[in-house]
Order: C-alpha cells, then sequence, then structure tokens
C-alpha cells in the first residue's frame, strides 16, 4: 500500500514537472505582434453585437440603441488609435521611467473615464426602457462590450509588453 502511495506520488509529479515545462514553452495563444488594427475593429464590432443581441431588443426598445453603439464605436476608434501609437512607439516603462509610466496610466485612467461616462449617459434612455431580464443581462453585457482589446478578452491576448507585462493602457491587475 505506501509502495503505490509512493509510485503514484511520484507518477504525479513526474506530470506536473512536464506540464509545467510544456507550460512554460508554449506560445500564448496570439502574440502581440500578430494583433493588427483590423482584429481590433473586429473585436469591437462583435461585442457590440453580441450586447445588442444578448439584449434582444424589442421594436420599441431599438429607437434608443443607436446613442449606445455610436458611442462603444467611437471607444473602439480610441482605442485603436491608442492601439497603433503604442505599436509605433515605445511607452515609458516602470522600470525605465516609473514616474513617466505613472504620469501616462494617469492620463489614460482620465480619457476612460471620460469614455465611460459617455457610455453611461448614451446607455440611459435604452436601460430605462429595457425589461428586468434585459437589465439584468445589460450590465455583463455592457461590460464584455467596453473592454479593451487586450488584457480583458479572457486574458487575452497575453504576452502584450507594455508598462510591466500589460498591454495599452493596462497599467496593472484591477486598476481598469
Amino acid at each position: 500500500m505506501r509502495r503505490s502511495l509512493l509510485v503514484i506520488v511520484t507518477a504525479l509529479t513526474l506530470c506536473g514537472a512536464t506540464a509545467v515545462a510544456q507550460a512554460a514553452n508554449a506560445e500564448p495563444f496570439v502574440r502581440p505582434h500578430h494583433v493588427s488594427v483590423q482584429d481590433i475593429a473586429a473585436f469591437a464590432d462583435a461585442r457590440i453585437a453580441a450586447l445588442k443581441a444578448g439584449l434582444q431588443l424589442k421594436p420599441d426598445q431599438e429607437k434608443n440603441w443607436p446613442a449606445l453603439e455610436t458611442a462603444l464605436r467611437e471607444i473602439a476608434k480610441t482605442r485603436v488609435a491608442h492601439f497603433e501609437e503604442w505599436r509605433d512607439k515605445a511607452p515609458p516603462s516602470l522600470e525605465s521611467d516609473p514616474l513617466g509610466a505613472l504620469r501616462q496610466r494617469a492620463q489614460h485612467m482620465a480619457a476612460r473615464a471620460g469614455e465611460l461616462d459617455k457610455v453611461a449617459a448614451a446607455a440611459k434612455p435604452l436601460y430605462d426602457n429595457l425589461d428586468e431580464a434585459q437589465k439584468r443581462r445589460f450590465g455583463a453585457l455592457v461590460h464584455a462590450a467596453i473592454k479593451t482589446h487586450m488584457g480583458h478578452m479572457g486574458g487575452h491576448m497575453g504576452g502584450v509588453e507594455h508598462m510591466g507585462g500589460r498591454g495599452p493602457g493596462e497599467f496593472g491587475a484591477g486598476l481598469d
């Protein structure tokens, strides 16, 4: 019995070590240099479409949809521009320029706050006309629709280096 237990523990240890080694050598799902502006736009379009589909708007609610869609598309355009800027120049890092990185993050957070205010204002007329089931879904769906293309889609597009290993605008966990 004791010998069987030792064999099982040894086997599990070896399997675990092999899995860790394979994971360390595995390539991430999407490499940062493979992300294109078209990919970012396509992901934004998909998230916006998912929001609308998930809400299952009634005909009388449809009239309030365009304002929210426009606000979400404006955010997507801003994010694409930010991505292009980030891709073309190296941003300050916490290691090389901690104050510059903090200032850049503060600017990003202020811009993000303004974007979210616009989305909230655009969403209010629609939200006020949703039924209770739609309102329950709205929170999760709109949250998914406003996420950035990196750092959020299920860990998405991990491996993007920016300010200590995060994607553009992603300074640290829980700050966005």
